[in-house]
């Protein structure tokens, strides 16, 4: 399940991270792709700092605030995150993202966009599956979640900036079926309450949910 979720940063914390990145270093992103990657990515990536570990903590915490990412995700950890840059002439080709990272299972990815996309143009974060291709390219401080599984690319810029920050997440809940299903039975659960409080429906979807979240935890 590839989801889209609006604002999640404030808009004081979008300016604060936009104006770390302006201050940070950047270097080529092909040091920390691997063997066959980097013959495909070619982006920029801010070098380690106390102020860039500050952003990124922010980052991570404001996600980890955020109901549907915990919904959706349901995270374990957030096993790595990296501010990228992309200037006019950079792109990063179809990939799938390394299952361990940091000796840690990769579930979920997920881009968090820092740039007005009218500053830009290109850039689009593009998914392929077996019925073709979409292409994303949301408002500044939107996150774009997705399975790791899936092959993507960035499209070329070639006109202004590109920021953004990319993550992975190892999951409570290690197939994304699973965790499909438990998204979609909690928000039944939430519409059922909403609607006409605690019934005896959802009594029953909140024990289907909780046995199969006990079932499938990790």
């Amino acid at each position: 399940m590839l989801l889209q979720i609006a604002d999640c940063l404030e808009a004081s914390d979008l300016e604060a991270v936009v104006e770390t990145a302006a201050r940070a270093d950047f270097t080529s992103g092909e040091n920390t792709a691997g063997r066959v990657a980097r013959t495909v990515k070619h982006n920029l990536q801010a070098e380690d700092s106390a102020e860039i570990r500050g952003l990124l903590e922010l980052v991570e915490r404001r996600l980890r605030a955020n109901p549907l990412v915990q919904s959706v995700a349901r995270p374990m950890a957030f096993v790595k995150l990296l501010l990228s840059r992309y200037e006019p002439g950079m792109a990063y080709g179809s990939h799938v993202d390394n299952a361990l990272m940091k000796g840690q299972r990769t579930d979920l990815s997920f881009t968090l966009l820092l740039s007005d996309p009218a500053s830009y143009e290109g850039g689009e974060l593009v998914m392929e599956d077996s019925s073709g291709e979409r292409a994303w390219k949301p408002a500044a401080g939107s996150l774009l979640l997705y399975p790791s599984t899936t092959l993507h690319r960035v499209e070329e810029v070639t006109r202004g900036e590109r920021l953004a920050v990319v993550g992975w997440i190892q999951s409570r809940v290690r197939s994304a079926e699973q965790r499909e299903l438990l998204f979609d039975l909690e928000r039944a659960m939430s519409s059922e309450y909403d609607a006409r409080g605690k019934t005896n429906q959802y009594d029953r979807l909140s024990k289907c949910f909780n046995n199969l979240l006990r079932r499938w935890l990790d």
